[in-house]
């Protein structure tokens, strides 16, 4: 457990500073967007002068609440729009990226929406957790990597793909897949920088479905950040440069990886984990892998 110390240093000691880069003209997109990081880091976004803000939902009439919320507290309409986005179908996934081809640019997505469960559910092939978090969120990536790359060539910019993560990272394949990605595929090649970042833990709906335990409870309320602090540290990563591609931020700061991850083991298991995912990929759509170039 090395990342022990580091994470409750951060949550005690550490206050992430508010993004201040400007967005103007810029299109993003945010899933997992109608509560909790989601909808404070596309706050922000509105508030940083963005012209157009997709919040990627999976329910509608939530993700309508929450657009009016963050017109009404930044004072800007017209700016924001509802996508339905529902990770638990791939179809969705699918019907959401064709339909991104048509928006005039796309210089950020912001990865957000993922599930944290007790309940064991079969979706898509796997368990509910792998098909949101992993297969769903990186079939996203791979189906919208040539609207972002079309941004970059026509404005000259290379646009962010960010894929929110954790201090547990190690726990996961999320991060081993974002790091080989990374290795095999240079901005210089994929001309978008893709990188992860973690929030800390923080006050969001991701554990909404754990809530009635009481030790945990009783701990987030001691331990937790406020969820637009957290969402500080989002912004910040979906807005950075090509230097942080294939990097992990923590705090706002390019931090590096646990031990396991780092380590020669981490290199075998990012090989494995993305070799596996990438047979997934292509039987939930085939040649999607392709958009990755050579």
């Amino acid at each position: 457990m090395d990342y022990l110390p580091t994470f409750l240093y951060s949550q005690f000691l550490i206050t992430p500073p508010k993004p201040t880069k400007d967005c103007t003209g810029k299109t993003v997109i945010v899933t997992g967007a109608n509560i909790g990081l989601g909808k404070e880091a596309s706050r922000h976004f509105v508030n940083l002068n963005c012209e157009k803000l997709i919040l990627a939902c999976r329910s509608t009439e939530k993700g309508e609440a929450a657009k009016t919320d963050i017109e009404s507290t930044t004072g800007r309409k017209g700016v924001v729009e509802v996508w339905q986005l529902d990770l638990e179908s791939y179809d969705s996934v699918k019907e959401f990226a064709k339909r991104a081809q048509s928006l005039k640019r796309v210089d950020v997505l912001l990865e957000n929406a993922g599930v944290a469960t007790s309940e064991y559910k079969f979706v898509g092939g796997n368990e509910s957790t792998i098909t949101v978090n992993v297969v769903s969120t990186f079939l996203l990536a791979l189906l919208m990597l040539p609207k972002l790359q079309e941004t970059g060539r026509k404005f000259n910019i290379t646009p962010n793909l960010t894929i929110v993560s954790s201090e547990v990272h190690n726990f996961t394949p999320v991060i081993l897949t974002c790091r080989e990605l990374a290795r095999l595929h240079p901005t210089s090649q994929l001309h978008v920088t893709l990188n992860f970042v973690n929030p800390g833990w923080c006050h969001s709906g991701l554990m909404r479905e754990l809530s009635g335990n009481h030790f945990i409870s009783l701990i987030k309320l001691i331990m937790c950040r406020s969820t637009e602090v957290g969402s500080r540290t989002l912004v910040d990563g979906a807005l950075r440069g090509e230097e942080t591609h294939g990097s992990y931020l923590s705090n706002s700061r390019v931090t590096k990886c646990s031990g396991l991850v780092e380590g020669p083991e981490g290199s075998r298991l990012q090989r494995r984990v993305w070799g596996e995912l990438r047979e997934v990929l292509e039987g939930v759509e085939a040649g999607v892998t392709g958009n990755l170039g050579a």
